[in-house]
């Protein structure tokens, strides 16, 4: 059974190398107990990801050691030569 949670008080916060000019950012939320919840920063009354911070710490472990396919690759910039 699917359970609701409640996150009227979350507070989110996204990269501060993301911009405002509408990209692909992830909000994060980690003021909640025992929970840390996840949501799409272009809607964020849409659906949200939630886990625990044990999971969320295995999570970012495994991205930065470049684990798995959602690691972290560096940017590279098209050459302007």
């Amino acid at each position: 059974m699917d359970q609701q949670v409640g996150l009227d008080g979350a507070i989110w916060r996204k990269s501060t190398r993301s911009s405002d000019n509408g990209g692909d950012c992830v909000e994060v939320a980690t003021n909640l107990p025992g929970l840390i919840a996840l949501r799409d920063s272009k809607d964020p009354t849409g659906p949200t990801l939630t886990c625990t911070p044990a999971e969320w710490t295995a999570f970012l472990h495994r991205v930065n050691d470049g684990v798995g396919p959602t690691a972290m690759r560096p940017r590279t910039e098209p050459s302007t030569e």
